[in-house]
């Protein structure tokens, strides 16, 4: 048995953790709601939930990371009508996220014949991160604490098992219908990437996957560790900033040592659903410090590319978030809308993200962009 370097005890607790998954979701990682759920659901049931520190694992045992793939788009009535064509709405639905996930690893260690130790999240987001932790849970494993990308990204491409050329494959699924499917062989890292999401695609994004299975001394050398720990301090630090009567958007904007990029309106939103990813923009009008300030950001799930003014301005790897312009609580890109006051927060990527690696798999060139990376702290310099 491990012991839990932290446990969530109660439902503030739960939400304090999934405001800070969400917050570096960066606009995507999941839904907030699904996270608290998730893990609410074990916690009611008297399940111990939280995770274990990454240098606790033997070399020698397995880890599996277990991820959500779908588009986050909001679904039409259009959609729902053509769901039931292929037997996929409410009634005939068996099973929700963290069932979905917990299914994707049994099912990928009947793939290896093998039983694994510990689950590690892919990402930071409320509703992956959380609904894997439920997932070990349920499974009778325990989460890591940390994560592949410390923050949240479209493409399984965009992870630190690529950037140091671990394993991916095989991939198990299972939808919330109950299909099933394995990738076993894919020529890239990107095609098998567009492999899962058609298989999401075809679930209307309601699908859970599991994949890089790799044993705990390759797992210790790719983790981005402390995340988990870090995302509760943040999502507890936001609230009772709020409750103290502070202004929490600066006070937590001030503790990352980030920078506030505009504070505003959202004036504009564009988006699209296509080949299973949300794309679009949001536009920022800046008011009062910012007046004259208009920040155009470009998501395809997460946010990646900005404009202020028109010119080239904050881009991924490093991380743009939108939160709340008076509570700070963070936004997924399906919940801003026309209209909403917010501001926008600027973070420096993770360490590894900034090596050439990184910037390859995640600047904005890899997002079909002709534009060369810059830190954002070079940006804010000027």
């Amino acid at each position: 048995m491990y012991k839990f370097k932290q446990t969530l005890k109660s439902e503030q607790e739960v939400r304090d953790f999934v405001r800070g998954l969400t917050f570096y979701g960066t606009g995507g990682g999941g839904d907030f709601d699904t996270g608290v759920e998730a893990l609410m659901s074990q916690l009611e049931k008297g399940i111990e939930i939280g995770w274990v520190d990454p240098n606790d694992i033997a070399d020698d045992v397995y880890t599996i990371c277990p991820f959500l793939m779908g588009s986050i788009a909001p679904m039409t009535d259009q959609t729902r009508e053509e769901m039931k064509i292929y037997g996929l709405d409410a009634e005939t639905r068996k099973y929700d996220w963290k069932d979905m996930l917990a299914l994707a690893v049994k099912r990928l260690e009947k793939e290896k014949g093998k039983k694994v130790s510990a689950l590690v999240p892919i990402e930071l987001g409320g509703g992956n991160a959380g609904a894997c932790i439920a997932a070990s849970a349920m499974n009778g494993i325990v989460t890591l604490d940390g994560d592949y990308t410390g923050r949240a990204i479209p493409e399984i491409q965009q992870t630190t098992p690529n950037i140091f050329e671990k394993e991916l494959l095989p991939i198990t699924t299972c939808d919330a219908w109950g299909n099933t499917a394995v990738i076993e062989n894919a020529v890239s890292w990107r095609m098998a990437e567009r492999m899962g999401k058609f298989i999401s695609a075809a679930a209307y994004s309601a699908a859970g996957e599991a994949g890089f299975w790799m044993t705990g001394k390759d797992t210790k050398e790719v983790i981005i560790a402390g995340t988990m720990t870090e995302c509760y301090e943040v999502g507890k630090f936001i609230r009772e900033a709020r409750e103290a009567g502070k202004d929490p958007v600066l006070e937590i904007t001030a503790k990352l040592g980030g920078w506030l990029l505009n504070r505003g309106t959202v004036t504009k939103k564009e988006w699209w659903d296509k080949d299973g990813y949300y794309w679009g923009y949001h536009t920022v009008t800046g008011e009062k410090d910012f007046q004259d300030n208009e920040l155009k950001v470009w998501f395809k799930k997460e946010n990646h590319v900005s404009w202020k003014n028109g010119d080239v301005f904050i881009t991924s790897p490093d991380m743009i978030i939108f939160v709340d312009d008076t509570t700070c609580e963070p936004f997924t890109n399906n919940k801003i809308e026309e209209g909403q006051k917010v501001a926008v927060i600027g973070l420096k990527a993770r360490d590894v993200f900034r090596l050439p690696r990184g910037i390859e798999v995640l600047g904005p060139k890899a997002f079909g962009f002709d534009i060369d990376y810059l830190p954002i702290e070079e940006f804010m310099a000027r």
